[in-house]
């Protein structure tokens, strides 16, 4: 959680950094790129684990993550406090800095879930969605437009670099590197893919193409934020603070009562979800007063908050432990790469539409996607996982499957490994109880094969 304040606060922070140094371009077109930057190199790595075989302990993508983004965040602070950050700089330092991003966020996931075992999941989801709300959208963006009005918007690179630290003693004290070799994310361990396991599991795959859109789609919001709150409601940093604070109180509240619904059907949950954060920015782009737009975004947090821990948890609830990393990895990315994606494409849009035109066709490309949403995320029984019963595929499990010559009844082992009275090379007899020791009397004991 305190890791998370200070990447909180950079939600308030770099835009203003970037209004402050874009130069000669357009507003909407820097605060895209520079909110893109971070998921580029992050993505590519994140894709390159989950396609590929090469398995990386969670543990230490985690540990990676948290040293490079101590000392890139750390030079970028210093750099904007003496006044020599430029746009480029800003970028590319956001671009390599974040490098391990992802990775380091689904094994952050991935640690936690397996410490609290198959039963505990859900929960654990939960209490992840409620810690990253919190940091992200209430301590971290209130402080943060704190910091930018009072000290400037550079300091919160250092409070983001200390946070990676945080938590880089946070998992070097509670995943002692001994115990990788015995978790129960390498256990029954798969060289398989992500994408090859995915396809083994159509409903996961549909459901990574409705979070997919669903990010994109939302990602034009954060574009437009900085500039409708000093537009149509006519206020400061320390007003976008308090609307990203807003969403992120409903966010805690929405998060706190994912336990809740753990019972509820988890595909028309997913749904209502969707459309009920469709009408967020359509309402944001009506208004312009700040309180009012405080309570929509307040209420929007609230619905948007339980999609994530319910989309992983209906994820994960299908896979084996050898399968739990390079597909939560590569579902990951598939949805977190939307970002990047929906803010290139968002600051061109903000910048022809304007920040109310972008909100509300945003709002309004979301509306489409929910027939399209309820389609896609059909055909699995709630509560029931991703798994579909699949025939075994090895005869030792039905010895009367022979492969290749069809279904047929079951026979009895021809072994004698299992059944002792059917003796081979002497054809199908009935079984003849194993001859004790005790009662053949006067004979040397001989051990015949027991079944295993």
């Amino acid at each position: 959680m305190l890791a998370g304040v200070g990447t909180g606060m950079l939600l308030v922070a770099m835009p203003v950094q970037t209004l402050s140094l874009h130069g000669g371009v357009p507003k909407a077109i820097a605060i895209g790129l520079v909110e893109a930057a971070p998921f580029v190199l992050s993505t590519v790595l994140a894709l390159a684990i989950g396609l590929g075989r090469v398995r990386v302990p969670p543990r230490t993508l985690l540990v990676a993550d948290c040293v490079l983004r101590s000392l890139t965040f750390a030079v970028l602070g210093v750099l904007a406090v003496t006044g020599r950050l430029t746009l480029p700089v800003l970028v590319a330092g956001l671009l390599f800095g974040a490098t391990f991003r992802l990775a380091g966020s689904s094994s952050r996931r991935l640690l936690a879930t397996s410490a609290a075992g198959e039963a505990g999941r859900f929960s654990v989801n939960g209490l992840l969605g409620l810690n990253t709300t919190f940091a992200l959208y209430i301590a971290g963006p209130v402080l943060g437009g704190v910091v930018v009005a009072t000290a400037g918007a550079g300091f919160a690179l250092f409070v983001d670099a200390v946070g990676a630290l945080i938590l880089l003693a946070a998992t070097l004290a509670c995943v002692p590197r001994g115990t990788e070799s015995r978790d129960a994310l390498r256990d029954g361990g798969t060289h398989e893919s992500g994408w090859r396991i995915l396809r083994r599991r159509p409903v996961a795959a549909r459901l990574l193409v409705v979070e997919f859109f669903f990010n994109f789609l939302y990602m034009p919001v954060e574009v437009a934020l900085p500039l409708y709150v000093g537009g149509s409601l006519h206020a400061d940093a320390s007003g976008l603070g308090l609307l990203w604070g807003a969403l992120g109180v409903g966010a805690f509240l929405g998060s706190a009562l994912v336990s809740r619904l753990r019972n509820l059907p988890q595909q028309p949950l997913l749904v209502a979800i969707i459309g009920l954060w469709a009408l967020c920015p359509i309402a944001l782009a009506v208004t312009g007063d700040l309180t009012v737009a405080l309570l929509v975004f307040g209420l929007g947090g609230l619905v948007y908050a339980p999609f994530t821990p319910v989309a992983y948890s209906f994820l994960q609830s299908g896979l084996a432990p050898g399968e739990q990393q390079q597909v939560v990895t590569l579902w990951t990315t598939g949805a977190t790469v939307a970002a990047p994606l929906g803010l290139a494409l968002g600051g061109p849009l903000i910048e022809l539409t304007g920040s109310t035109g972008g909100l509300a066709l945003s709002g309004v490309l979301t509306l489409l996607l929910l027939p399209i949403a309820a389609c896609v995320i059909r055909g699995s029984a709630p509560g029931r996982g991703l798994r579909h019963p699949e025939p075994p595929k090895s005869d030792l499990c039905h010895p009367g499957l022979r492969p290749g010559r069809g279904l047929r009844h079951p026979e009895p082992p021809k072994s004698d490994l299992c059944h002792p009275g059917l003796r081979p090379g002497r054809g199908l007899r009935h079984p003849e109880p194993p001859k004790s020791d005790r009662a053949v009397l006067g004979r040397t004991p001989e051990r015949e094969p027991t079944c295993a």
